[in-house]
C-alpha cells in the first residue's frame, strides 16, 4: 500500500484516539482457541460467528478469540483460508468456552528428517532458494497482468471499561457510539471501510505498470468516498514482494528474509515438511539474529521440488521499535499461474493480508487496528503490451462511483460475513455523528491548513496567515479564500486580502485555473498578486510549505520589496512520470531597503532603484517511476522511493512591454533516497545553476538562508538569509537516517525510540566582475547601498548530527559551520528544532 496514504489513514485515525462508541454488554460470551488440527499450532485470522446473527469475530495472532453475543444461534460457525469449514453445536448457557481444532485442505505428510553439516539444514534449503529469486520474481517477468480485489478496514478497539477502572473520558465518548463485535469479542468502532476492484498490469522492459479503478466504494471518518480514496486503496499500493531485498511499510524499510541480507540478518530453522495446496514443501522458521534488528519473525514455506516461495507469515512486533505500532502481520499465498511454462511455471502472489495494531500511546487511550486483504484472479503472464497502454500509470473508470451490492458478490473472491457487511452501514453512522463531523472538519483544518464552509464550495485559509507581526507592516491581518470540488471540478478560484497596521498598505492576490484535460493532465492558470516579500524568501522559494511560509512574515525581515506579479501558465503531462511547464510572467520590484544598481551598458553611471522584468519560463519534471493520483481538480505526485526526480528550468528574461533586462538563467535539482543496506537510507538533493547574463543582485541566485531556530531541509541552516548571492552555483544536501541502528543496541536508550541521523551541505560558487561591479557603494546622491556577499575559492560547508523522534515528534540537530566562520555575525554552531509525527 502507499505509504504516503497509510500515514495519512493513521494520523486519521490517531485524531480519532478522542472520539469513538461501544456497544453495550451482551448477555452470552463464548470464547476458546482456534488451532491446527495437525500441529496444534493457533491459527491466526479466523472468522468465528453465531450461525444467524450478526455476532462475529475473528482469532488473534494466537488462535485465541472472544465474541459477545445478544442471542445464540444453533451453532458456532468457524472458517479460516486454507482450511476445511466448520460447525461446533452451542449451549445455551451465558458463558461457554469452545475450542476448535480446523484440518488443512492441504494434508500434511509424515515426518522427515534431513541432516546436513554446519548447522540446520535450513540454510542450505534457504541458500538455494535466494540462489533461485530470478525464476520466481515477478518483475523478472516480460510483463504480467491480473484482477485485482483489496478490501481496507479501520477500527478503534480496546476502549472499553476494563476491570476496576472507569473508561474514561475517551472511553466514555466511543461508548456512545454505534460498534461491531471486534477483536477478542470486544466492542470495536470502525471509522474507515474499502472496496476496490480494478486491473493491474506490469511490463518490465521498459519498466512500467498501470492500474485501472474499475469500481471502488469508500465510507470514513475525514475521508471521503472520492477518486483520491479509489486510487489509494487498489493494487498499486498494495505490492509486497518478498523476493525484494526490502519490504516497505509505514516509510520503514525490513529487509526481507529472503532478500540479499538473509543470512546476515536472520537464523533459520527447518521445523516440518508439509503437503500445501497440493505442493510438497519446507516449513522453515525465520528470527532477526538480533532481537535490536528491525526485522521480521515468522514461517516461510519453499516448495521441495523448484525451492520456490508458496507462503509467508511474517510479523513485526514491539522489539522493532516502530512508533504507535504494536505489531504488523503480513500473510501471503503463492500459486503457479495457468497458462505459463508448463516445465517452469511463472509464480505469483494470490492473496495477501496485512494487519497492523496500533499501542496504546496513553493510558486509556483506545487501540487502532487496520486490516488489508488483496486478491488476484485471472493471472496471465509474458504478454506485454505497447508502452503507451501504461499511460496514465493509475487512472479511474469513468462509472467507477456507479456500482451495486450484486456487483461486489460477484468480484469478491470471498463472501463476506453478515458482520462483514455491517461494517459499512456502522461506519456511515459512526461518520455522521456530531462528534466525528467535528473530527472530520479538524483534519481537513490540521492536514491542509483550509477550513470549509458548508454549502459554498470555498474554504477560508490557511488559516496560519492570518496574522503576523513585523518591522515593516506591524500588525498584518491576512483573509484567504479558494473553491473546492464541490464548486466545481474543472475551475479552481483562489485570492485573499492582506493589510498592515504600519505601512498602512493593502495586499492582494488572484488566482484562476481551469482543468482542461485529465487524459493527460492539462491545467491552464493566470495569478497575480502584490505583497511584501523578502530576498532569498520569495513565495517561489517556500513553494507549498504554507507553515514556513507563514513564520517568516514574523519579526524583523530582510531587504524586503513589494512586488506585482503576473503570471500565466499551461502545465501538462507529456508522458509518464514526465510534466512540462510554460509560463509568462511580469515582475516589479519596489525595494523597501537601501537599494541601487548601475544600469548595465551605459558609458556614464546611471543609476536605478527599481525594475520591471518580463520573462518566458520553460520547466522540465521528469520523476521515472512516479505515480500521480487526482482527486477531480486536485493532482498529486507519488515519487518512486528508488529513482530520481530531476527538475530544469530555463528563464528567458526579455526587454519588452517596459522590461528593463534581457537575461538567461539556468537551474537543475535532483532528489534521490537510496537504501544503504543495513545502515540505513541516505536523501540527496544536488542543485545547479548558471546566469550568463548581466543583472543586479536581486536577480542572481540567492541560497536558502534559514536564520530560524526551525529546521530545513532544503536551506542553509547557519546561513543568514541573504548572506550571499551567486550567478553560477552547486549545491549538495545530504541526510542520513540510520533507523534505528545505533540507537537500538544502547540498554536503556532503545525503549525511548530515538532515531540518530547526520547532515551535510555544501555550496560552491561565485559572482562575475561584470555582475559585482553593478552594486555600486553609493548612489548618486551618496547614500550608502546595501551590497552583497559572494562566494570565492572556498565552498561554504556545513555539518550536523541530531536526534530524531524524541517524545515520537521532536528532531534536535546540531549544526556546525565549517567555512566564512570570520563574516561579520556569522553563526558557526547552532541548535535547530523540527516537528514530525512518524512512524
Amino acid at each position: 500500500m502507499n505509504q504516503s496514504y497509510l500515514v495519512r489513514l493513521m494520523n486519521v485515525l490517531g485524531w480519532l484516539l478522542l472520539v469513538g462508541s461501544a456497544m453495550a454488554q451482551t448477555p452470552y460470551r463464548i470464547e476458546g482457541r482456534v488451532t491446527d488440527a495437525t500441529t496444534g499450532q493457533g491459527i491466526p485470522f479466523a472468522s468465528v460467528a453465531v450461525k444467524g446473527t450478526t455476532s462475529g469475530a475473528s482469532s488473534d495472532a494466537e488462535g485465541n478469540y472472544q465474541l459477545a453475543a445478544a442471542r445464540l444461534g444453533d451453532s458456532l460457525l468457524v472458517s479460516s483460508l486454507g482450511y476445511a469449514a466448520r460447525a461446533y453445536p452451542l449451549l445455551k448457557e451465558t458463558t461457554q468456552t469452545i475450542n476448535i481444532t480446523l484440518t488443512a485442505t492441504a494434508s500434511s505428510l509424515q515426518e522427515v528428517k534431513v541432516y546436513a553439516r554446519g548447522g540446520d539444514p535450513a540454510y542450505h534449503i534457504m541458500r538455494d532458494a535466494v540462489s533461485r529469486r530470478d525464476q520466481f520474481d515477478p518483475t523478472q517477468l516480460s510483463a504480467y497482468q491480473y484482477e485485482s480485489y483489496v478490501k481496507t478496514e479501520a477500527f478503534l478497539n480496546e476502549f472499553a471499561r476494563k476491570e476496576g477502572r472507569r473508561p474514561g473520558l475517551i472511553g466514555g465518548r466511543l461508548s456512545k457510539m454505534p460498534a461491531i463485535v471486534g477483536e477478542n469479542g470486544d466492542p470495536a468502532v470502525p471509522v474507515f471501510v474499502s472496496e476496490t476492484h480494478s486491473e493491474y498490469y506490469h511490463r518490465s522492459d521498459p519498466g512500467k505498470t498501470k492500474e485501472k479503478v474499475l469500481k471502488s466504494r469508500a465510507l470514513g471518518v475525514g475521508i471521503t468516498d472520492g477518486g483520491l480514496t479509489a486510487q489509494f486503496t487498489g493494487a498499486s499500493f498494495q505490492q509486497y514482494n518478498f523476493y525484494n531485498n526490502y519490504i516497505n511499510l509505514l516509510n520503514k524499510d525490513f529487509p526481507s528474509p529472503l532478500g540479499q541480507y538473509w543470512e546476515t540478518l536472520y537464523a533459520y530453522h527447518l521445523m516440518d515438511t508439509l503437503s500445501v495446496g497440493g505442493v510438497v514443501c519446507y516449513q522453515i522458521d525465520f528470527e532477526p539474529r538480533q532481537d535490536k534488528d528491525a526485522a521480521f519473525n515468522g514461517t516461510v514455506w519453499i516448495d521441495t521440488t523448484r525451492l520456490g516461495l508458496l507462503k509467508i507469515d511474517a510479523q513485526i512486533d514491539r522489539r522493532a521499535n516502530i512508533n504507535f505500532v504494536e505489531s504488523i502481520r503480513v500473510e501471503q499465498y503463492w500459486e503457479d499461474v495457468e497458462g505459463s511454462d508448463p516445465v517452469r511455471p511463472a509464480r505469483l502472489p494470490v492473496l495477501t493480508q496485512l494487519l497492523i495494531d496500533s499501542d496504546h500511546p496513553v493510558p486509556n487511550a483506545p487501540g487502532v487496528l487496520v486490516r488489508f486483504y488483496s486478491s488476484a484472479e485471472n493471472i496471465e503472464v509474458n504478454k506485454p503490451l505497447p508502452p503507451n497502454f501504461y499511460e496514465p500509470a493509475l487512472e479511474l473508470a469513468d462509472d467507477y462511483r456507479e456500482n451495486s451490492p450484486d456487483y461486489w458478490k460477484e468480484v469478491r473472491p470471498l463472501k463476506l460475513s453478515p458482520e462483514e457487511l455491517r461494517v459499512f452501514e456502522v461506519v456511515d453512522s459512526v461518520r455522521n455523528t456530531p462528534v466525528m463531523k467535528l473530527v472530520g472538519k479538524a483534519i481537513d483544518l490540521f492536514s491542509g491548513g483550509y477550513l470549509p464552509i458548508p454549502g459554498t464550495g470555498l474554504e477560508i485559509g490557511p488559516l496560519v496567515y492570518s496574522y503576523a507581526n513585523n518591522d515593516i507592516e506591524g500588525h498584518r491581518f491576512r483573509l484567504g479564500l479558494r473553491t473546492n470540488q464541490d464548486f466545481s471540478r474543472r475551475w479552481i478560484l483562489s485570492g485573499f486580502g492582506g493589510y498592515g497596521t504600519f505601512d498602512r498598505r493593502f495586499k492582494y492576490g488572484f488566482g484562476v485555473e481551469y482543468v482542461a484535460g485529465k487524459k493527460p493532465w492539462t491545467v491552464v492558470g493566470v495569478q497575480h498578486s502584490y505583497d511584501l516579500e523578502q530576498l532569498g524568501f520569495s513565495s517561489d522559494l517556500v513553494g507549498s510549505s504554507f507553515l514556513w511560509g507563514a513564520f517568516s512574515r514574523f519579526g524583523t525581515l530582510n531587504r524586503a520589496y513589494l512586488q506585482q506579479n503576473t503570471r500565466a501558465f499551461v502545465r501538462r503531462e507529456l508522458g509518464s512520470g514526465f510534466t512540462q511547464t510554460v509560463s509568462v510572467q511580469s515582475r516589479s520590484f519596489d525595494p523597501q531597503f537601501d537599494f541601487a544598481y548601475r544600469m548595465p551598458g551605459q558609458l556614464d553611471p546611471v543609476y536605478s532603484h527599481n525594475y520591471h522584468t518580463r520573462e518566458l519560463s520553460l520547466e522540465t519534471r521528469f520523476a521515472p517511476g512516479e505515480i500521480m493520483v487526482q482527486d477531480d481538480n486536485d493532482r498529486y505526485a507519488i515519487p518512486s522511493t528508488n529513482q530520481p526526480v530531476i527538475v530544469f528550468r530555463y528563464d528567458l528574461g526579455m526587454n519588452i512591454m517596459h522590461g528593463d533586462f534581457n537575461y538567461h538563467r539556468f537551474s537543475l535539482a535532483l532528489e534521490h533516497s537510496v537504501r544503504l543496506g543495513v545502515l540505513g537510507r541516505t536523501y540527496y538533493r544536488v542543485n545547479l545553476g548558471y546566469t550568463p547574463s548581466t543583472l543586479p543582485y536581486p536577480l542572481l541566485f540567492v541560497p536558502r538562508g534559514n536564520p530560524s531556530v526551525f529546521m530545513s531541509s532544503i536551506g542553509y541552516n547557519l546561513m543568514r538569509r541573504f548572506e550571499f548571492a551567486t550567478d553560477h552555483y552547486a549545491g549538495l544536501l545530504v541526510e542520513h537516517y540510520f533507523q534505528g541502528l545505533i540507537f537500538n543496541r544502547i540498554p536503556g536508550v532503545r525503549r525511548l525510540k530515538w532515531r540518530f541521523h547526520v547532515t551535510g551541505k555544501v555550496l560552491v560558487g561565485g559572482v562575475s566582475d561584470a555582475n559585482a561591479s553593478l552594486t555600486p557603494a553609493v548612489d548618486e546622491m551618496g547614500r550608502t547601498i546595501l551590497g552583497f556577499q559572494s562566494l570565492g575559492g572556498m565552498p561554504y560547508v556545513e555539518l550536523g548530527y541530531g536526534i530524531g523522534n524524541i517524545f515520537k515528534v521532536l528532531r534536535v540537530d546540531a549544526i556546525h559551520r565549517l567555512t566564512y566562520r570570520t563574516l561579520p555575525d556569522a553563526n558557526n554552531f547552532g541548535l535547530k528544532l523540527s516537528t514530525r509525527v512518524g512512524f
